[in-house]
């Protein structure tokens, strides 16, 4: 049983995954077990190119953000289980938490982050309540999201991204995977407001 699993490994997913890791010394985060499951494929990055984006050297690739999320997360964070090459299926509500079916395995948690893409393709059973045309993208796109409140779809079930209902804005898609993160680990916290960072000494 994972306190906390992540589904995709784009741009909000890596960004959700870093923020809890990087909690580990939080006595009430210390003993959480956390994991991803990183699906690339689908993610815009793959093909994206960036020359705005503060902090990153112009004609960064999406591609390259992608691979360096994952090896910074196995860096800095070893904790956080990352389960690659496996793409989920179902996600079924139990009484204490939800079933993540994947097409090789099973698994459990308290508290799920939905963080794939925004296409209407997404065929994850289990969530069809919850898909509505993408309030901020072109209808001619065919663009959804999953219905939520401040990232919040249900108790315990969090949306983050562009499902979440954001424009494909990479900053835009990892301050949303940073913010779900940040409301999980105020949620450990006992309802008592987190935000985690490293300072210089």
């Amino acid at each position: 049983m994972y306190d906390a699993l992540i589904i995709g490994g784009g741009a909000a997913g890596l960004s959700c995954a870093l923020i809890l890791g990087s909690a580990q010394n939080k006595a009430f985060a210390q003993d959480k077990q956390i994991a991803i499951i990183t699906h690339q494929k689908t993610s815009h990055l793959q093909t994206a190119l960036f020359n705005n984006v503060l902090g990153l050297a112009p004609g960064t690739t999406g591609e390259s953000i992608l691979d360096k999320g994952k090896s910074q997360l196995t860096s800095l964070y070893p904790h956080v289980e990352q389960i690659d090459h496996e793409k989920v299926l179902k996600i079924l509500k139990q009484t204490n938490g939800f079933e993540i079916i994947t097409n090789k395995s099973t698994y459990k948690s308290k508290i799920v982050v939905i963080a794939v893409g925004y296409t209407s393709l997404i065929n994850i059973k289990g969530l069809e309540q919850y898909i509505e045309p993408h309030p901020r993208a072109a209808v001619e796109k065919d663009r959804i999201w999953l219905k939520n409140t401040d990232h919040l779809i249900e108790e315990n079930l969090y949306v983050a991204g562009t499902l979440a209902g954001w424009r494909s804005q990479f900053a835009i898609a990892s301050g949303s995977g940073a913010h779900v993160a940040t409301d999980i680990l105020t949620l450990w916290n006992g309802g008592k407001h987190v935000k985690v960072h490293d300072k210089k000494i």
